[in-house]
């Protein structure tokens, strides 16, 4: 079910460059959005709060002693005085921090990598459909094509799967696809997948059961879904290639 045409042409391609100032080891996770890491340099050791943004479980990518990269926070209301960028699983860096998704949706657009959603007429963010605000609006042709986008930071044996934790805003915005190709328009979902080990996609009925019956149904519907391989290797998000949704 998912589109095979593909520029291969692109693979391992520089999409875009990520800064990180430290690499750490992660000290605990009060929350959901903080991390404490521990910072040594010089023979000096200190205990630095970081923001997590990504408010998924991450357990096995954030766990104490995982090593982590963090980025020095500039904003001058922050309670936190970095960001968490990623975590280190095997010999891979993986990127945890969902704020670059949208440069990375918009490089997968504008560049063509999946004919469906390339040579738009206009590409609008953030727009309501239903109950709720898809992260784009295609125009092509004369049609709508509507896009939410999604990443996918877990996998076990080759496979990745979305959510890792429950998700209903998740579900909600896949309702929504699916109820803009009752209503005769195109519908989308990208799923920016970061395990660089992964060698299929699918939707995660262990933790979220709901969410995998809503994206059973979206499939069915004629909902596109593609599933895009990237990986984070020095400071650089690289484009590998596209998933297939596992079977069955």
């Amino acid at each position: 079910m998912t589109d095979k045409r593909i520029h291969s042409a692109r693979y391992q391609t520089e999409v875009i460059h990520i800064r990180t100032d430290v690499q750490g080891t992660l000290i605990a996770r009060p929350n959901r959005f903080l991390a404490i890491v521990e910072l040594g340099t010089g023979g000096v050791r200190e205990h630095v709060k970081a923001h997590v943004h990504d408010p998924g479980r991450l357990t096995d990518i954030l766990y104490p002693g995982s090593s982590v990269l963090l980025r020095k926070a500039t904003g001058l209301k922050r309670k936190t005085g970095w960001d968490l960028i990623a975590g280190k699983v095997s010999d891979d860096w993986i990127l945890i921090n969902s704020s670059f998704h949208g440069q990375i949706s918009r490089w997968v657009i504008e560049n063509g990598i999946v004919d469906l959603l390339s040579d738009c007429d206009s590409i609008l963010l953030e727009q309501k459909y239903g109950s709720s605000r898809l992260d784009y609006l295609l125009r092509k042709d004369g049609k709508d094509i509507w896009v939410e986008v999604k990443g996918c930071t877990l996998a076990e044996g080759g496979v990745a799967s979305f959510p890792d934790a429950p998700t209903t805003r998740g579900r909600r915005h896949v309702e929504e696809l699916v109820k803009a190709r009752a209503e005769g328009h195109e519908a989308a979902m990208l799923v920016l997948i970061f395990r660089p080990e992964a060698e299929c996609f699918k939707a995660n009925e262990i933790i979220d059961p709901e969410f995998s019956e809503v994206f059973s149904r979206a499939i069915g519907s004629g909902v596109a879904v593609f599933p895009l391989l990237f990986a984070f290797k020095a400071g650089i998000i690289c484009f590998c290639k596209q998933l297939p949704v596992c079977p069955p």
